[in-house]
């Protein structure tokens, strides 16, 4: 095991050249406990410690790279340095010796260190034991109270490596759950998000939520609510085998910008009230982005309509319309909530064909040729007027943009 440990972390793996570290020098955190569990990662993170001059050394490592530096954290000494396939962080030793630093970790699997230069480990902890077993095991109750975001981090490295929790760890983070309050949201959200993206993760979630330590920000969240939560990764499965396309919408993310996907939207509306109102204040005070929260009170508002198995075309079109891109997400709650597939199998269908008139209308006319044709002002009229003729064409009362001018002059007068 140790072996495979040192082929991970051999020279050419690093984004730089060694030599440019002094002596001693530690690696150390997650790269140590992947690199024996021989995971393996596109972007590396890369965290070392030294006895003295850390930020001096990450400057002059960027500096020769002309890579990014930014300082972390100037009193603690904790710099980093930005490769274009690699995060490192240089970070002063905390203590006056290497297992002092390592005894103020979170787990033992994490409280490993390796030094590049002798290839040698130093696990006083023995958390390569830990790592054998797949245990998560604190260092000290005490080292989980400093920061207490390491509960919740304790549960995303379980779900993540496939990891079970040491008994009195558990027991020690139910008892420190309070303190996730005094976390930063932030800090918070990007913990569950990493849980969000797998089926692990949400058993996790809801593990979490049993232990106390979703009650500091999802303040609604129910048992019934984590019940729908365990449903939703197959329900999704489910939906894929027959519509191998919605799975592929469900996995993409929100935003570029936002790494969140729309079976995680899914997710976090199982988290929340159900009632849009009161969950939008919620998913506000969660400092969630205004597209996340659009979309999951859309789904959270729409999902009950899914479950209507006779729906006249003139809803259908209002409810696509309404639903936009937030449908793959809407269909998953409406499974999850009322084990309808049938139901919805027709909606589904519609969505994923492009051509469908009622999914994805092609109005015969613009709003400009409206205003144009029936010489009145731009108004919200011009949106009503427009939303009629698509319902008239996907009816098949209409069919050409003459048809649609002439409804638009019978019915401007009822706006």
């Amino acid at each position: 095991m140790y072996k495979l440990a040192l082929s991970s972390l051999s020279p050419e793996n690093y984004p730089f050249d060694l030599d440019l570290l002094p002596q001693p020098v530690y690696l150390v955190g997650g790269a140590v406990r992947d690199a024996i569990l021989g995971r393996k990662r596109e972007y590396l993170d890369l965290d070392f410690i030294l006895p003295q001059d850390a930020v001096k050394v990450a400057r002059k490592l960027a500096a020769h790279y002309q890579a990014g530096f930014v300082l972390l954290d100037k009193e603690r000494q904790i710099a980093r340095v930005v490769f274009a396939n690699a995060t490192v962080d240089i970070a002063q030793m905390e203590g006056d010796s290497l297992e002092t630093d390592l005894r103020r970790r979170d787990f033992t699997v994490n409280a490993i260190a390796f030094n590049p230069h002798t290839q040698e480990f130093i696990d006083p902890l023995q958390g390569y034991d830990d790592i054998g077993k797949g245990i998560l095991r604190m260092v000290s109750s005490k080292n989980l109270e400093d920061d207490p975001l390491r509960l919740m981090r304790g549960y995303r490295q379980a779900a993540q490596l496939g990891f079970t929790l040491d008994s009195e760890t558990q027991v020690a983070i139910r008892q420190l759950a309070p303190l996730l309050g005094k976390v930063a949201v932030e800090r918070f959200r990007t913990e569950l998000g990493y849980m969000l993206v797998n089926s692990q993760g949400t058993e996790w979630i809801v593990q979490a939520w049993e232990d106390g330590l979703l009650a500091p920000f999802f303040k609604n969240t129910t048992k019934e609510g984590c019940e729908y939560l365990l449903n939703v990764d197959k329900v999704a499965d489910q939906l894929t085998e027959t519509w191998q396309e919605l799975g592929i919408e469900l996995n993409k993310y929100v935003r570029d910008t936002i790494k969140t996907t729309w079976l995680g939207i899914a997710k976090i509306a199982c988290l929340v009230s159900s009632e849009p109102e009161t969950a939008e204040i919620e998913l506000t005070e969660l400092t969630y982005s205004r597209v996340e929260i659009k979309s999951i009170t859309t789904a959270l508002k729409l999902f009950p309509k899914f479950s209507k198995l006779e729906m006249p075309l003139r809803e259908q079109y209002f409810l696509f319309q309404e639903a936009g891109f937030v449908f793959p997400t809407t269909s998953v709650l409406a499974v999850v909530r009322d084990n309808l597939v049938e139901g919805i199998a027709p909606l589904i269908t519609r969505y994923l064909n492009p051509d469908d008139p009622v999914a994805h209308p092609t109005l015969l006319v613009s709003g400009k040729e409206l205003i144009v044709a029936l010489n009145i002002p731009a108004s919200p009229i011009i949106g009503k007027l427009l939303a009629e003729i698509a319902i008239a064409q996907v009816e098949g009362r209409i069919s050409t943009s003459e048809d649609a001018i002439a409804i638009a002059r019978e019915l401007i007068d009822s706006f």
